[in-house]
Order: structure tokens, then C-alpha cells, then sequence
């Protein structure tokens, strides 16, 4: 341990500082309601008060800051994705990651490895050429490569040709990154609160208080409160969130499951990825592989583990990493995902005046954080939904204008 920490340590005046400073009384009214104390409503109350200063803001959590699925996702950052649409969207959001540890004066870990989806069949070659090429049109980096670049990037994956589904090549996204969430949630929470935005915790809304079509505020299991403005971001309980408004979402909630091996020398630096084999991996600077695979084939508003998920999870990861045939798992978990229809999330107006929605992330929630609270702060500041969120409306399944990212996923869902 450096002398100097040891010394301001042990200083008899040394106060330390909390993150977030006590929380608030609670109060009759807001201008802003946010329903939802994960990832996206602290960004979304940060933006609000740093960028269109309104502080008058409570955001309502049931459980614990950051308890649900921004506690239960693996931390990749990407914008490799086939749409348009999702690729400008996702790519504002990974070049705000990168400037949030100065932003917040708050290390969120942010760490570029470069992601690799595997390719195992002619077909999976030819989505990575049109992935890669709708990438570089929108000025991200992204290419497929062939094996004797796979194995320089990472020299421990099993290339060979003697096993089940021989990789042919891969779509590399230089720009894929990792960055430590719990960290991410607590830099936009200290950032919002220190503005003077009120986050309430084990503060459950019951209830959405309307007169017409118009959202006026919440019932909680601590009282009502007026709102000028709510935004329900609430990964996984959405469709439950919508009920409460009088609005149907077309959304599915399922299961998503994870894990986390002790920590092992670091032997891994890119994510890697495969869609046909259902599994990724990557290594957290504390050298824990962490690897996941796809949702439950079931709806479910749980978060157990299964012994099911495990063991196909492993028989795949072996084809890709043999030599892990004796690591140990450290802990295993699972988050609430809500799926849409097109795979894609839903952003923007209901039909419920002042009610804004922001759900429909399946597996990608996370990644899209810092854009989501810039974005969504921008929408409820101005009325007016941007363009670049635009494509992700509720009506779209209305008009027929669907959007197809299910083949940029990279697990199968």
C-alpha cells in the first residue's frame, strides 16, 4: 500500500466522503417523475439537471440503487449492430462511455478490448460482411477477419477444424469494450444528486394517477405524488408498469442468465462471441471470466439460476476454450430481459400524455445507458422526441415499421 494512503488513512481528520449525499424528504410534487433507480433513470435525471437544468426530479426505486438488472448484466459495450438505426444509436452512446470517467472524476473501469462475434457457417460469414459494411458506412470500425487474424487477436481460442462448428471467420469490432456497471450507476447517481435530484429508495409505485388521458402523478407505498412529467424505465417489470398506465406493451419478459469464474491470469483481452454455439465470454481486469448465453426459452418475472443453463453453457464453452475444462464457477445469476418483437427497444411517446417509456432492452440494456439518459432527458425537456430514437417508437409495430437486430444480438435469443 502506498505510504501517502496509509497516512491520509490514519490522519485523525480525515472525513471520509459519502457518494450520494442523505436522501431527501419526500415531497408532494416533482416536475419530473422517473420510475426505475436503475442504469437508464439515473442517466436520464443526470442529464436532465446537467444539461437542461431541471433538478426538481425524484427518481423511485422499489428496491436497492441500481439493484436490478443493471446489477445483472456483463458489461459489454459495443455498436456493431445490422440496422442503420442501431448502429448510429449505439454509437453515440459507446463515445459518450468514453469520456464518463472524466466526466464523472469517477474510474468506471472503461477498458477497450475489441469485439469478436464468431462466425461458424457460410450464412454467419455473409451476416458479418453485411454487419461490416453497414458499420463502416456510419463510421464504425468494424471488419471480418479470417482465422490466422482471429488467433493473433486471441491465441487461446480453439481454432481447429476437427470439432462440431469450426470457426470460419468473425466479425471484429475494434471499439468493443467492458466498464465495471455498479460503477457507471453510482458516477450518475452522486453526478444527479449532488444537482439536487431526489433519489428515493425501497419507494414502490403502485399505481399511475391520471385524469383523461393525462398522467398527473404516482401512487407509492409511501403516498401520492404529483407529477408533471413521468418516465418509466424499468427493465423487466414493464409490461406491469404499462398495465398500471392503461397501456398494452408488446413485450415478452424472460429470464436471462449469467456467470463468473474465480479469477484466473489474465489470458483473454477481446470479448469473444458466438451466436451459433449461444455463448460469450470476456475477462474482467480482476481476471474472472464472465460468460453468459441465450435467454430462457420460457416468460418468467424471476431471477433464479438454473443447473439446465449451466451445463449447456459449459459443453459449448469448451469447444471454443478446452483448457477451461477445470475452472471452478464463482457465482452464477440471472436478470429480467423484455423482448420486443423486432429486437429492438421502444423509446419515447405513449398513449398517455406526460408519460414517457423507455423498455424493450432484452439483452441490451446496459450499453445503451449513456444514450438513453441523454436522449430521454432531451425528450422530456423539450417535449419532442429526437430523430435519433425516433425509429424506436411504440407505434412502429402499429405502422408496420419494424426494425430487424435480431442477427446483430449476438446470442440467440
Amino acid at each position: 500500500m502506498p505510504f501517502a494512503l496509509l497516512k491520509y488513512g490514519l490522519r485523525r481528520r480525515y472525513r471520509p466522503v459519502p457518494d450520494l449525499p442523505p436522501e431527501p424528504d419526500l415531497k408532494k410534487r416533482y416536475d419530473v417523475v422517473i420510475i426505475g433507480g436503475g442504469g437508464h433513470g439515473l442517466a436520464t435525471a443526470y442529464y436532465l439537471a446537467t444539461v437542461h437544468g431541471i433538478r426538481d426530479v425524484a427518481v423511485l426505486e422499489k428496491g436497492y440503487l441500481a439493484g436490478g438488472n443493471t446489477a445483472r448484466n456483463t458489461a459489454i459495450i459495443r455498436s456493431n449492430y445490422l440496422t442503420p438505426e442501431g448502429v448510429a444509436f449505439y454509437d453515440e452512446s459507446v463515445r459518450l462511455f468514453q469520456g464518463l470517467s472524466e466526466e464523472f472524476d469517477f474510474n468506471i473501469l472503461y477498458s477497450e478490448r475489441g469485439h469478436l462475434t464468431l462466425a461458424h457457417t457460410d450464412a454467419a460469414i455473409r451476416t458479418a460482411r453485411w454487419r461490416a459494411e453497414v458499420n463502416k458506412h456510419l463510421g464504425v470500425a468494424s471488419e471480418v477477419i479470417y482465422p490466422d487474424e482471429i488467433a493473433r487477436l486471441a491465441p487461446n481460442l480453439n481454432l481447429s477444424r476437427d470439432v462440431r462448428h469450426p470457426v470460419l471467420g468473425a466479425l471484429y469490432h475494434e471499439p468493443g469494450a467492458i466498464a465495471r456497471h455498479d460503477a457507471v450507476a453510482w458516477g450518475y447517481a452522486t453526478g444527479a444528486a449532488r444537482r439536487g435530484v431526489s433519489i428515493l429508495q425501497k419507494t414502490e409505485v403502485t399505481g399511475i394517477v391520471k385524469d383523461g388521458d393525462r398522467a398527473i402523478g404516482v401512487e407509492t407505498n409511501r403516498g401520492r405524488i404529483e407529477a408533471g412529467q413521468i418516465v418509466q424505465q424499468v427493465a423487466g417489470a414493464s409490461t406491469l408498469l404499462a398495465d398500471m398506465a392503461g397501456f398494452r406493451l408488446p413485450i415478452r419478459t424472460v429470464p436471462l442468465q449469467a456467470c463468473v469464474s474465480l479469477p484466473v491470469k489474465p489470458f483473454l483481452d477481446p470479448i469473444i462471441v458466438s451466436g451459433s454455439l449461444h455463448v460469450y465470454i470476456s475477462q474482467t481486469p480482476r481476471g474472472e471470466l464472465v460468460m453468459g448465453g441465450a435467454s430462457d426459452p420460457y416468460p418468467l418475472y424471476g431471477t433464479r439460476s438454473t443447473l439446465d443453463f449451466k451445463e449447456g453453457l459449459m459443453a459449448n464453452m469448451l469447444e471454443l476454450f478446452p483448457f477451461l475444462a477445470e475452472m471452478k464457477i464463482l457465482r452464477q445469476w440471472a436478470g429480467m430481459t423484455d423482448m420486443s418483437p423486432d429486437f429492438s427497444p421502444i423509446m419515447g411517446e405513449t398513449p398517455i400524455r406526460n408519460y414517457w417509456l423507455d423498455s424493450g432492452w432484452g439483452t441490451w440494456g446496459f450499453k445503451a445507458t449513456p444514450v438513453v439518459g441523454k436522449r430521454m432527458a432531451e425528450t422530456v425537456a423539450t417535449g419532442t422526441v429526437p430523430e435519433l430514437i425516433r425509429p424506436f417508437r411504440l407505434a412502429r409495430f402499429d405502422d408496420i415499421e419494424l426494425l430487424g437486430d435480431k442477427g446483430a444480438a449476438s446470442v440467440g435469443h
